[in-house]
């Protein structure tokens, strides 16, 4: 399962989803899918704009945790 920790670098960098909506260019919807781990996929072009928003790199924001 791949995870998002979109909720942790948010708090990490005191951004709120709606700054981190308007810096990126996605609606509050579907960044809420993205920080809830409710997506089924996340274009580059979109994981590239959170990281250069968050300024973390994408092994910040995203980790691979196997199923038990």
């Amino acid at each position: 399962m791949i995870v998002l920790h979109l909720d942790v670098m948010m708090a990490k960098r005191k951004v709120s989803l709606g700054e981190l909506s308007e810096k990126v260019g996605i609606t509050l919807a579907n960044l809420s899918i993205l920080k809830n781990n409710k997506a089924k996929a996340i274009r580059f072009s979109t994981l590239e704009a959170i990281c250069r928003a968050l300024d973390c790199s994408v092994g910040e924001l995203v980790e691979y945790v196997p199923d038990n």
